[in-house]
């Protein structure tokens, strides 16, 4: 017995094969979708980190409280941040890029423009008070963040960060990694005389 025909299979049947150039372009697919992910990747990994935008940009500092570090008498905490322009910088003694940012900081700190607070980040008391002794302690506070656990608060992403506080306690500006004299005159100065002639106007009026 014989199945009679239907239009569809009568089409299946006498369906032309697949051309070379089709063959090709099905096999090609997988790969050209896999270049596109790799071409993504590879991307992202050479995306400057320091542009990395901040969910906490116009947001209040954590709240936080933490000792000083060994040898200093003054800890570090959310109401220290608040009532005037600050800067809190995240260094600790085993990281490297800290060294070359660390004359700056003392330049600044030097300068008076601004408090300049210090989170050390997952670091040995010993260490942390062998470093400010030996290399120059440019924090007015310094708070002992020995596990990590405020940092994180604070979307640290690594050592060396930067953060500017406004006068309100917000935090207004963030730089990943280590700041140089380029953006310590075009970026960190400016913002801080700008921020604090905003805290200043604000406190003038009636």
């Amino acid at each position: 017995m014989t199945l009679s025909s239907t239009p569809e299979t009568r089409d299946a049947a006498t369906a032309p094969p697949l051309g070379p150039r089709r063959l090709r372009l099905l096999f090609l697919l997988p790969a050209i979708a896999f270049a596109g992910l790799l071409l993504a990747f590879v991307a992202s990994l050479g995306r400057d980190p320091s542009k990395l935008p901040s969910a906490l940009l116009g947001e209040p500092v954590p709240e936080f409280s933490l000792p000083a570090v060994q040898g200093r008498e003054l800890g570090l905490a959310t109401a220290d941040l608040k009532g005037g322009v600050s800067i809190v910088n995240v260094f600790a003694s085993w990281c490297v890029p800290c060294r070359a940012e660390h004359p700056l900081l003392m330049a600044l700190s030097h300068a008076g423009i601004a408090p300049l607070h210090g989170l050390n980040y997952k670091d040995k008391p010993a260490d942390a008070a062998r470093w400010l002794d030996t290399m120059g302690d440019p924090y007015r506070r310094t708070g002992a963040d020995l596990d990590g656990r405020v940092a994180i608060d604070w979307g640290v992403y690594g050592v060396p960060e930067t953060f500017i506080v406004d006068g309100w306690g917000c935090i207004a500006w963030k730089q990943i990694g280590p700041i140089d004299q380029r953006m310590l005159d075009e970026t960190i100065l400016p913002l801080l005389a700008s921020l604090r002639a905003a805290a200043a106007a604000e406190d003038a009026r009636p």
